[in-house]
């Protein structure tokens, strides 16, 4: 988490998420680091997907064609974040943390992460093993990852 922290803080970028399967964990993770609210501005937790469409701007028909737990909703979780958080990147999650096969047939594991920054909006999908928790924890370090590897240090 640190090295997020300073790839933000050091290139002025206000940072937003919109968490699912998460439940806020991602958010409450950044928050016990001292400091960040110098560029984080909040969370959306739509765990609903009623929410996600009210809150995160996402539409009924992409949750009505692709599911909930689809690259199309975590694009737009982080599309619909990015606007109402009013930040310069925001970073998305949905998937199925379990116990069992989700409504959409996902199974259990199947994420997708979304992240929306500068002109550009990207996914990546994971899959993840273990326990409802283990699968949310490992999900952390994912999204972090993520975020490092496609926000790119405006300095170099």
């Amino acid at each position: 988490m640190e090295r997020l922290i300073k790839l933000l803080k050091e290139n002025n970028l206000t940072f937003g998420t919109v968490e699912s399967m998460t439940g806020g964990l991602f958010a409450a993770t950044l928050t016990s680091y001292p400091g960040v609210s110098s560029f984080y501005k909040g969370s959306l937790i739509t765990y609903a997907a009623e929410e996600k469409i009210r809150f995160a701007n996402v539409k009924k028909e992409t949750i009505d064609k692709y599911s909930v737990v689809s690259p199309e909703v975590a694009l737009e979780m982080a599309q619909g974040g990015k606007v109402s958080l009013n930040v310069d990147v925001c970073l998305s999650i949905t998937g199925n943390a379990g116990p069992s096969v989700d409504k959409g047939n996902k199974e259990v594991g199947e994420i997708y992460i979304g992240l929306a920054f500068d002109d550009k909006s990207i996914f990546k999908k994971i899959n993840l093993k273990g326990d409802r928790n283990d699968i949310r924890s490992m999900s952390i370090k994912e999204m972090i990852e993520f975020v490092l590897q496609n926000v790119k240090n405006k300095h170099k």
